[in-house]
């Protein structure tokens, strides 16, 4: 079971503001950039990152149930800030893989901690220019 709701209120109030600047330069970490289905509200969440096959894989950490994964599949894909690059992402696809592959092997042990199995996978238009 991914990271409870209480502990992402908890991320959500405290920690995100605390690591939003700096997690978008950071190796395995980036912002999606994204827009409320009713709100239409621009938010900024910290996800973490990495590159497999040509697409993007982004760690639900919060599971699949989390609303800005909700925006990002209503709205057909979201940006991303990635090492201080701007990136378009278009496609996204919610994989279950109770394994980890979609992940490198290191960070593994971490996410089975957590109890996440699911993932995003993305396209990225701007690695295809």
């Amino acid at each position: 079971m991914p990271l409870s709701r209480k502990v992402a209120r908890f991320n959500e109030r405290v920690t995100n503001h605390l690591t939003r600047p700096f997690v978008p330069y950071l190796p395995g970490f980036g912002l999606v950039v994204h827009t409320g289905r009713t709100s239409g509200r621009v938010y900024r969440t910290p996800v973490n990152v990495f590159g497999r096959d040509g697409r993007l894989v982004l760690a639900l950490t919060y599971g699949r149930q989390a609303e800005w994964v909700k925006n990002v599949l209503a709205a057909g894909g979201c940006e991303l800030v990635n090492r201080g690059r701007r990136h378009r992402l278009v496609d996204p696809e919610i994989v279950h893989d109770d394994d980890l592959t979609p992940v490198p092997p290191a960070v593994r042990p971490i996410l089975r901690r957590l109890g996440v199995t699911d993932f995003l996978l993305i396209r990225d238009l701007t690695a295809e220019r």
